[in-house]
């Protein structure tokens, strides 16, 4: 009996670690931005909320696989995306038709908040909720 308690535990815990992929209809919409940390600064820092009312920054997945981010009233960013398991692989389109690629890791996502963020030692953390 013992025999077999090691690998049931390890095979409830490989489960419980799994998180199912992100799904594209579940990102569309406008998503506002309530909190933006980052998190490996020394130390510590974050967006205050009273800049995050003011300047109302929110990031926008649309079909087509399209995504917007607004700053101020203002496109800050603008390109496509493609999702891979809990991954946003994010194509930004610069000035001059040039692009870059980058992920962002997707934490958490329900159907009313959003955590994702970019990895790295500059790594900042978005929480945002739909709208």
């Amino acid at each position: 009996m013992k025999r077999y308690k090691l690998p049931a535990v390890i095979l409830l815990l490989l489960i419980a670690a799994c998180k199912p992929a992100v799904k594209p209809e579940n990102l569309y919409g406008t998503w506002k931005y309530i909190k933006v940390e980052n998190p490996n600064e020394t130390p510590p820092d974050s967006v205050s909320k009273s800049t995050l009312q003011e300047e109302s920054p929110s990031i926008r997945f649309s079909k087509g696989d399209s995504l917007t981010i607004v700053w101020g009233g203002k496109i800050l960013s603008h390109g496509t995306f493609v999702l891979d398991g809990m991954n946003i692989r994010y194509t930004e389109i610069l000035p001059g038709g040039k692009t870059r690629t980058f992920p962002f890791y997707v934490s958490e996502i329900t159907d009313k908040e959003l955590i994702f963020e970019t990895l790295g030692e500059e790594g900042t953390r978005v929480t945002a909720v739909k709208e």
